[in-house]
């Protein structure tokens, strides 16, 4: 039977959709171990305190977006932020994101001065996109044990009290996110933080997440797991955590990233560790 170039074409074409699938995963899973690693980067350890930070994407990758950068004089910045968006778009905007920061921490002498150096320098990359980003960023002084912190649209990070028995939103600033408008300066709060006092930094992904009847895990929630485990390491809180939301969740897929920080005040010497998980739950 005679074939034309036409036919040819066409009798080929699964087997070329199958080697562009297969090139298409190979790429996906080398960005899944780029972000991974970025965000399982070398972290430094820090005095009078315990901090951990750990992100599940609902994807195989996501776009929410942890980190902490030591600064000159000894104290710790952090900061946590979410992509709109997910997938890779979101990622590749994460890896935007990360590099603002670690430009911005180096130079700039606060959160607030930090999160307004990231504007400037995303604003027009992100209005192009139409996209914008959620920040949260907060100094640590692990010598006062002072909390400086700037928001940018984020959500407030809670603070559960280690010698009480309350858990509550740090006291809000106002800042639109990254993104949003140009020119924006963002201001500052401070919180004296005690011993055993953990700050619990986190993404919408767990108080959204929803069961098989659509309700969502709501901050009520979240607030009573930190408060029946408060007095746990940041490695077995962050467990509770996520044990807590899948079982609310009762094997529903995951909607969105999940991504959470804890900082914990204690006398001893701090081991800082990161985890991201790749598993979707």
């Amino acid at each position: 039977m005679y074939m034309d170039s036409l036919t040819y074409t066409f009798s080929n074409a699964p087997e070329e959709e199958n080697k562009m699938d297969k090139t298409l995963q190979r790429e996906i899973n080398l960005a899944k171990n780029i972000q991974t690693s970025l965000l399982n980067g070398k972290t430094p350890p820090v005095e009078g305190g315990e901090v951990k930070g750990s992100s599940v994407p609902a994807r195989l990758i996501g776009g929410d977006y942890f980190d902490f950068y030591p600064l000159v004089n000894g104290n710790l910045r952090i900061v946590i932020g979410d992509v709109m968006g997910k997938g890779i778009p979101a990622a590749m905007l994460m890896i935007l994101t990360r590099g603002a920061f670690r430009s911005a921490a180096e130079s700039t002498q606060s959160p607030g001065d930090t999160l307004t150096a990231m504007n400037q320098a995303l604003f027009e990359d992100l209005r192009t996109l139409k996209s914008f980003v959620t920040l949260f960023c907060a100094d640590w002084n692990p010598q006062t044990s002072v909390l400086t912190y700037a928001n940018a649209g984020h959500n407030p990070p809670l603070l559960i009290r280690g010698l009480g028995n309350t858990v509550q939103e740090l006291p809000k600033v106002k800042g639109i996110m990254v993104g949003g408008l140009p020119n924006q300066v963002y201001n500052e709060k401070t919180i004296k933080l005690e011993e055993q006092d953990t700050v619990f930094f986190y993404t919408d992904g767990i108080v959204e997440a929803q069961n098989k009847a659509g309700e969502q895990y709501k901050l009520e929630r979240l607030s009573q797991t930190l408060l029946k485990n408060k007095d746990s390491a940041v490695g077995e809180i962050e467990k509770s955590v996520m044990d807590s939301v899948l079982h609310f969740t009762e094997g529903m897929p995951q909607k969105d990233d999940i991504t959470m920080v804890l900082l914990k005040i204690s006398e001893k010497k701090a081991d800082i560790t990161s985890l991201n998980s790749p598993v979707i739950w």
